[in-house]
């Protein structure tokens, strides 16, 4: 007689992995038409010449990151000539941090932490890929962290004209963005030579969004506990999100809870209470690499949900003593991770002001900066 009370020592889960976000599924469904655009970009790398640079747009939970990752892992496999770099935009948004990725990834380890120069980083990288006739093809996800400064101007510029001045350096881009179109103007120095060939990343319809989480849950739980019932509902929740990554959150979330129950199976109930932390994982997500005045600065933004930015700064010099070019290089940031919107709106005392709206629930951003990811001064602030 089959048991119904999950015993301490067992688990409703197979495969943990599989239901995680950067888990690379063996069989990529219904992204072939983006696969083929891709390799169609990258073919003349192996052949010895440069790249297509390309530029990935789609919504957030599009497969735009697993489609870098499947893509890179082929062509390691294929060739050894051909060497590509992913680089998380969130995480290295300066050129440098960029090319000490780039030549972690080339010579397998870090340049000397001290005493080397961009200039030193930078020839070691082209020397050693002209002289070794390998092609160098960097990923830019989430590339409008670059936007800020216009860092993304000199990350492009210093990858496709270094050939300039190293012969033999061969480099092409892929760049990675969550928006529906790019509203970023390049410098022309490097709108001249990045001329991206556009790969479309829509959402995937409800059909897709099924069959993509029954293989997720095929694949990650035994049989028996994920209901053909169970997908439609966590389907439909995802289709509501327009991003996948909440039915795969939910997958993991509601077999969590099932398991806190000690149940085999997951029920409708657990998915209803998953739901409440799975739907805004983009925004968990994008509050993980944030700093401590960063933190600050949203909160004070989502206490007061619509601000001009004098008022905005008033209050957080206030709490930070901070100057107003820290100011607005934190608000830049907020704005490329799409915590914030920024427009220029109506008179202000040195022309045009910008105003500042939080673009998730004030109550949402707030519970999520406190206690655990905001730092003692935000939490003093706030309380």
């Amino acid at each position: 007689m089959k048991r119904e009370i999950l015993l301490w020592d067992e688990t409703i889960f197979k495969d943990r992995d599989v239901l995680e976000f950067d888990h690379m599924p063996e069989h990529f469904a219904h992204r072939e038409s983006q696969m083929e655009a891709l390799k169609f970009c990258v073919r003349p790398a192996f052949q010895g010449a440069r790249p297509v640079n390309a530029l990935c747009l789609g919504p957030p939970g599009t497969g735009k990151t697993t489609a870098i990752y499947k893509l890179f892992s082929e062509m390691e496999a294929h060739s050894s000539k051909v060497v590509p770099v992913h680089v998380n935009c969130q995480m290295d948004h300066t050129r440098h941090a960029i090319f000490l990725r780039i030549y972690s990834k080339l010579l397998g380890h870090s340049p000397p932490t001290s005493g080397v120069s961009f200039k030193r980083v930078l020839e070691r990288i082209a020397r050693t890929m002209a002289k070794e006739n390998r092609v160098l093809v960097v990923a830019l996800d989430d590339v409008n962290y670059l936007f800020p400064e216009k860092e993304v101007d000199r990350v492009l510029y210093t990858l496709l004209r270094a050939h300039e001045t190293f012969p033999g350096f061969r480099a092409g881009v892929i760049a990675i963005l969550s928006e529906p179109a790019l509203t970023y103007v390049f410098d022309p120095r490097v709108g001249s030579v990045f001329q991206a060939e556009e790969v479309s990343f829509p959402l995937y319809s409800m059909e897709e969004i099924r069959d993509i989480l029954k293989r997720r849950a095929d694949l990650g739980f035994y049989p028996g506990v994920v209901s053909s019932e169970i997908i439609d509902k966590i389907s439909d929740f995802t289709e509501r999100a327009g991003d996948l990554r909440v039915g795969i959150d939910l997958l993991k979330r509601g077999g969590m809870e099932a398991e806190r129950r000690a149940s085999r199976s997951i029920s409708s109930e657990d998915v209803g209470r998953a739901y409440e932390r799975s739907r805004l994982v983009h925004l968990s997500s994008a509050l993980k690499p944030l700093r401590d005045e960063e933190l600050l600065l949203l909160a004070i933004a989502a206490e007061m949900e619509t601000s001009k930015a004098g008022d905005l700064y008033k209050r957080f010099q206030a709490s930070t003593g901070a100057g107003y070019t820290r100011f607005h290089e934190i608000l830049n940031k907020l704005d490329a991770a799409r915590l914030v919107d920024t427009d220029f709106s109506g008179p202000g005392h040195r022309g045009r002001s910008r105003i500042v709206r939080i673009r998730y629930d004030p109550k949402e951003v707030l519970e999520r900066v406190r206690p655990q990811e905001a730092p003692p001064q935000t939490r003093k602030y706030m309380d």
